[in-house]
């Protein structure tokens, strides 16, 4: 079996400081991912080193087979989908919904090279896919917050990639539009042939079925991995927080409450 991302003894330092320590992560082809942690636990800087934007201080990263140092980072890019909501900040708000989605091909923002019937074919079937063919030609500013969301997911899908980075893409969103999302990237994650998925998020009640296996960072390390259904638990995941927590599980999906008695405490 192939490894999507292969990270032993990993670290990563900046001005005298560790933000990430001792990293080691395995994702094997054909599994889907959680990644779970709190503001400052590391996420990003995580993320960012995947996609080879930042160089381990120490230890070895390989991504779909390249290793960091041996290979056009450039190249690799092009097969990793970075969907994140920061990136809706720098798309053109006049650029209709299929562009946006068709700019993905090029890893670009915007559309600078040339582009054909084929091309736009298959934004449209990617948006099919998703739900979203209602707002082809409609320009990306006229779009809900949940429609924007599936434009960046369509996007990321466009290259075809072998790996799918979901980075907290139900940010913002009502509950009702989240919903809508998580079963959008339910059905994408039983399709055949789907692009391994990471799905980073800070609430566990969004991680789906189909993601079998969790990482826990914590303050730069891994605190846990494994199958969510091992980690995800009330023990664990009130060491994890340092608070007592009450988990639950209920139609395949997690749930978690801070119990009153420790609300005051």
């Amino acid at each position: 079996m192939e490894t999507v991302i292969d990270i032993v003894d990993v670290s990563w330092k900046r001005q005298g400081q560790f933000i990430l320590s001792d990293i080691d992560w395995k994702v094997w082809k054909g599994e889907h991912w959680a990644l779970l942690g709190l503001n400052g636990s590391g996420k990003t800087t995580l993320l960012n080193m995947i996609n080879g934007y930042i160089w381990p201080t120490t230890g070895r990263v390989s991504v779909l087979g390249q290793v960091f140092g041996e290979t056009d980072m450039r190249e690799l890019r092009k097969s990793i989908g970075w969907v994140s909501s920061s990136l809706q900040e720098r798309l053109q708000e006049t650029a209709t919904a299929e562009e946006i989605v068709v700019s993905g091909k090029f890893a670009s923002i915007g559309l600078y090279e040339s582009t054909n019937d084929t091309d736009f074919e298959k934004a449209y079937h990617i948006m099919d896919q998703l739900g979203c063919s209602h707002i082809i030609g409609r320009t990306y500013q006229t779009c809900s917050q949940g429609e924007k969301q599936k434009i960046l997911i369509a996007r990321g899908l466009m290259g075809s990639p072998e790996l799918l980075i979901l980075d907290e893409p139900t940010s913002g969103l009502d509950f009702l539009a989240r919903e809508d999302l998580l079963l959008v990237v339910e059905n994408l994650a039983a399709q055949d042939n789907t692009p391994t998925i990471i799905f980073v998020t800070h609430h566990i009640e969004e991680i789906l079925p189909a993601f079998s296996k969790s990482l826990l960072l914590r303050e730069g390390s891994v605190f846990k991995k494994g199958y969510t259904k091992d980690i995800l638990t009330t023990d664990t995941l009130s060491k994890f927080y340092s608070t007592p927590v009450e988990v639950e599980r209920k139609n395949n999906r997690f749930l978690m409450s801070v119990p009153v008695t420790s609300r005051y405490l």
